[in-house]
């Protein structure tokens, strides 16, 4: 099942139908008709946050959709943090849950390994995406029975953030796994995209800059004032 689903999004886009804290656009019905016209516009898959969006997506498009669940913890990890989420994501109909897997510790001192495991082992065949920001944390994602690697943390661990995607640790992971990549973060551009392609990703998932005019306008407002 999962080759068939992984030919699916080979070297495609993959859009990320999302919505922050505060944006009229964080609407069930509104996400779900984005994610249709992505969905008309050729995208591959889409990433959705929330058991309501996941839902609604799931009745607009016939696309896989990659659910997660983000929420504030008192440990540094806020995408799909609980094991609860990840059955909520299954029941909600997810076709791919993702998480994080940096080597950050989850409340209670759970590691990525301990977290993977369980997950791994109460979804089944259903693939896990393991959000990781570093060779080391895909490799122990990989151990652990993750399905997919996902570059989306990288550069949000530490440090300031970069403003160009993460195109060296693509080609790092593609060296040093054997799980699918979906390289996240920061991707702008079809010569970005195809970069990351030729360095190892299965497919890319692109976000803000196509779904979220609200954040954009915000950051071009500021940078005029």
């Amino acid at each position: 099942m999962n080759s068939t689903l992984f030919d699916r999004l080979r070297g495609g886009l993959i859009v990320s139908c999302q919505a922050p804290e505060g944006s009229p656009l964080r609407d069930p019905y509104i996400l779900a008709r984005i994610a249709k016209a992505a969905e008309d516009a050729g995208a591959v898959a889409i990433r959705a946050e929330g058991l309501a969006n996941v839902e609604a997506i799931q009745k607009e498009v016939s696309l896989p959709v990659i659910g997660l669940i983000k929420r504030a913890t008192n440990s540094p990890i806020y995408i799909t943090p609980d094991i609860s989420d990840v059955t909520d994501l299954a029941h909600a109909g997810a076709d791919i849950i993702a998480v994080d897997a940096t080597d950050r510790l989850r409340e209670g001192g759970v590691s990525a390994t301990e977290f993977l495991t369980q997950a791994v082992e109460i979804v089944g065949p259903l693939p896990i995406m393991a959000d990781i920001d570093s060779v080391s944390s895909a490799q122990i994602a990989e151990r652990a029975g993750a399905s997919i690697i996902g570059t989306t943390l990288s550069g949000y661990t530490g440090g300031p953030i970069p403003k160009q995607p993460d195109i060296q640790l693509v080609a790092d992971i593609a060296k040093n796994v054997t799980a699918p990549i979906i390289a996240e973060g920061r991707y702008h551009s079809a010569e970005e995209v195809q970069q990351a392609l030729q360095h190892g990703a299965m497919a890319v998932c692109i976000g803000t800059t196509l779904t979220d005019p609200w954040t954009l306008t915000k950051r071009l407002v500021a940078q005029l004032k």
